[in-house]
């Protein structure tokens, strides 16, 4: 099966956040998802904060789901710039 960019995201709308209670992509965590090729792929990401005490679990739920749809190689690659801010539709959701 080709690996595909909806195809990543679908498994990346799984993965829930456990503090607060909302998948991963809708949060604006993912900056980037880079298909290196049939089997490799790049995800450029953020957290709330660099001090996040999920972030090895994150790293290892994204390969998972990943690997659930046959990527080989996943790299995750945690940035802060730009800082995360939440998207509107998240602001709204959690009443800020």
């Amino acid at each position: 099966m080709k690996i595909t960019k909806d195809a990543i995201i679908k498994q990346l709308k799984e993965i829930i956040d456990p503090h607060i209670g909302i998948d991963i992509w809708t949060l604006g965590f993912i900056y980037e998802i880079t298909i290196k090729d049939e089997k490799s792929v790049h995800i450029l990401m953020t957290l709330t904060t660099p001090m996040c005490p999920l972030d090895g679990d994150i790293k290892d739920m994204i390969k998972d789901a990943l690997t659930e749809i046959g990527v080989k190689n996943v790299e995750v690659e945690k940035t802060f710039d730009p800082p995360w801010t939440p998207p509107e539709a998240v602001r709204r959701m959690m009443g800020v």
